[in-house]
């Protein structure tokens, strides 16, 4: 019964993560995409005219800077282990430390 439950965790855990990385960040991109329109302004279909909101940029850059970070740390993950070295998240960010 142990032996269900753990596999139970473990595709809990998977499923958060897919979700995450898998859905979240397109979704985040799609944001910052939204953000720069907003930040631009825009004319609706109806032929309203949406004044450029500054907010809008910043909820753009905050976003892409969030996908960013999230693309380098996945690529670092990648590409370690082929220096010799792993991805330690021990500290606040993510470092390379070489494997032992």
């Amino acid at each position: 019964m142990d032996q269900v439950t753990v596999l139970f965790s473990a595709i809990w855990k998977i499923l958060v993560i897919g979700l995450i990385l898998g859905a979240g960040l397109p979704a985040l991109f799609a944001v910052g995409v939204r953000g720069i329109a907003m930040g631009n302004g825009h004319e609706a279909a109806d032929g309203q005219v949406h004044k450029p909101n500054p907010l809008g940029n910043v909820i753009a850059a905050v976003a892409f800077i969030v996908v960013v970070v999230a693309v380098v740390i996945g690529l670092m993950v990648i590409v370690a282990p082929g220096f010799g070295m792993k991805v330690s998240f021990d500290n606040i960010y993510p470092t390379l430390v070489d494997k032992k």
